[in-house]
C-alpha cells in the first residue's frame, strides 16, 4: 500500500466554475488529474484529499463531483477546506459517502499501518497580525485538530505512520509559533500535508514544522499530478 495525496481539485461538474482565474495552466485541469491519478495510484493505495474538493454549495451536487473520485482506484481520505461550503454534519456526510472513501471530521482514520488526522486550519500569524476573528477561528481549529490527535494515538501501533492533514498551511511567514503548530508539536507526525496556496512553488512554501516535514500539495503546485509519500 502506497500513499498519495493532492488537495484543491476545485470540481464544478453541476455548475461549471472555471479555475483559469488562477492561470490558464488551470484549463482543463481535472482532466490531467484524472489522467495522472490514474497513471500512478493502485487500487490498494491510499489518497489524502486536504481540502477544496468541490465549488459545490449543497450536498447533493458535491456528490456529483465526488461520485468522480469513486471511479478512481485507491482508497480516498477527505479533509474540508474552505471553499468546502457543502460539508454537512459527520454523520450526514458519512452516510453519503461511498465505500471507497472516508472523511475525517475531529478524528483519526487508518488503512492498514497508517494513521491519518487532521483538521482544515485557518490563518496563522505572519508579518500580519491576525483579526479577533481569525484568532478565535484559529484557536477552534486548533483544538478539533488536538481532538483528532487524540483520535489519531487511540488507533496507532507500534511501527504505524501517522500523518497529518490540515487545508490552511501549518504557519505563515516569517513563520512564527501558533496554536496549531503547538499541537503538532505534542503530536509528532512523520509528515504534515497541507493545500490551499496557489501559485506558489513548493520549494517557496513551509517544507518543515518542529523538524517535522510539510508538503504543500495543492494541485497547481504538484502540476495536477499526485504526490507520492509513502511507497
Amino acid at each position: 500500500m502506497r500513499v498519495f495525496a493532492i488537495a484543491d481539485l476545485h470540481l464544478s461538474s453541476v455548475t461549471p466554475k472555471p479555475m483559469t482565474i488562477f492561470g490558464p495552466h488551470w484549463a482543463g485541469h481535472p482532466h490531467a488529474i484524472w489522467a495522472a491519478w490514474r497513471e500512478l495510484v493502485r487500487e490498494d493505495d491510499v489518497v489524502l484529499l486536504p481540502g477544496d474538493l468541490s465549488w459545490a454549495m449543497r450536498l447533493p451536487d458535491a456528490l456529483v463531483d465526488l461520485n468522480i473520485l469513486s471511479t478512481l482506484p485507491g482508497k480516498k481520505v477527505l479533509l474540508r477546506g474552505n471553499h468546502d461550503y457543502w460539508w454537512p454534519t459527520a454523520s450526514k456526510l458519512r452516510a453519503a459517502l461511498a465505500g471507497d472513501q472516508l472523511a475525517i471530521v475531529n478524528d483519526a482514520v487508518k488503512i492498514g499501518n497508517v494513521v491519518v488526522c487532521g483538521s482544515r486550519g485557518w490563518l496563522t500569524p505572519g508579518h500580519e497580525p491576525l483579526s479577533e476573528e481569525d484568532q478565535r477561528l484559529l484557536l477552534r481549529e486548533a483544538e478539533r485538530l488536538s481532538l483528532s490527535v487524540q483520535a489519531a494515538h487511540k488507533l496507532r501501533q507500534d511501527g504505524d505512520h501517522l500523518i497529518m492533514m490540515l487545508h490552511y498551511p501549518p504557519a505563515s511567514p516569517p513563520y512564527p509559533a501558533n496554536p496549531l503548530t503547538e499541537v503538532i508539536k505534542g503530536a509528532r507526525p512523520d509528515l504534515i500535508v497541507y493545500g490551499h496556496l496557489h501559485g506558489v512553488p513548493p520549494e517557496r512554501a513551509i517544507n518543515h514544522v518542529n523538524g517535522i516535514p510539510a508538503h504543500l500539495v495543492a494541485a497547481d503546485a504538484l502540476r495536477f499530478r499526485p504526490k507520492l509519500l509513502i511507497g
